[in-house]
């Protein structure tokens, strides 16, 4: 099954207790796409780079069975960059360096070998930029899943942010973006006023203490898998969301019953990304890896009751 993937494909210098890694690949579209493509082999992402970006990371894509069509590449301009600083539990950090460079008036242009894409992972961009992906489709894919961040429930965005939410089938977002989106504390109310908003199913990712999937009455939890080592949360969202979609990609099946295991392979990914700096986790896996951590979470939750 075909999956489209619009995002950032980006320039990143990172900081973290464990070390610093300078002006490596990274952005939204990277990291989904490249955790994606551990689940299914046709996925084509819509992005854009200046010309430093790396050949390097180009070659990546490549050999992981993206397409490239799609990634626009603007002569004499330079690519998204990000900077940023961890703190010590890896929680928190500062943004040090945003620069939009080519980012700031991105035009999303969908090959038309891309049009019969029958799932759509939106990546943070602006909901205008979302939108218009969506507008610019010959048809409507199968399912439609959007990540957003709080920067765009602000005042000046969230109108727009309102519209993108009732033309897409599931959002993904963090439980403090939940709040601040629904106003609500509690996460089971926060689902509820969201879910009314337009989309069938929410995600709230609560970064080390795991995910939660609603649909209707319905909730799923995953815990995140206890590690020994978190070099570099950069990514961890994205990585998790390709993961997801590349799952549900793979099986056809949107029911919630397989998004609960899409969950699942997608926290295992994200497992993955912040072992290493950027996106380096994402590189070279093999099929018995990601299944053995797969079965890693469901050792993790499955147990047996005695009833008395």
């Amino acid at each position: 099954m075909s999956l489209l993937t619009v995002g950032s494909v980006a320039l990143d210098s990172i900081e973290t207790p464990f070390g610093i890694s300078e002006r490596t690949i990274g952005g939204s579209g990277t990291y989904i796409s490249l955790s994606a493509s551990y689940f299914t082999k046709n996925v084509n992402v819509v992005a854009v780079i200046g010309n430093d970006f790396p050949e390097k990371g180009m070659t990546t894509f490549k050999e992981h069975g993206v397409n490239t069509e799609g990634i626009q590449v603007k002569e004499n301009e330079k690519s998204f960059f990000w900077h940023g600083k961890y703190h010590h539990d890896m929680n928190s950090r500062d943004t040090l360096v945003t620069e939009l460079n080519v980012l700031g008036d991105f035009d999303p242009v969908i090959p038309d070998s891309y049009q019969d894409c029958e799932y759509l992972m939106l990546g943070n961009l602006t909901p205008k930029v979302q939108q218009t992906v969506i507008e610019r489709l010959n048809k409507r894919p199968k399912l439609i899943v959007m990540d957003t961040m709080n920067f765009w429930m602000e005042p000046q965005f969230i109108d727009d942010l309102k519209t993108t939410m009732k033309m897409v089938d599931v959002i993904s977002i963090n439980d403090e973006e939940a709040r601040q989106l629904s106003g609500e504390y509690s996460l089971v109310k926060a689902a509820k006023k969201i879910m009314e908003m337009g989309p069938k199913f929410l995600i709230i990712k609560k970064g080390e203490h795991g995910a939660l999937l609603f649909h209707e009455k319905q909730i799923f939890f995953t815990p995140a898998l206890p590690l020994e080592d978190v070099f570099d949360p950069t990514g961890a969202g994205d990585t998790f969301a390709g993961g997801f979609i590349g799952y549900l990609a793979s099986t056809g099946d949107i029911s919630f019953d397989n998004m609960k295991r899409a969950i699942v392979y997608g926290s295992a990914m994200a497992s993955f990304c912040v072992g290493k700096f950027g996106t380096d986790g994402l590189i070279d896996l093999d099929s018995e890896a990601v299944a053995s951590r797969v079965r890693e979470f469901v050792d993790l939750v499955q147990f047996e009751i005695a009833m008395v």
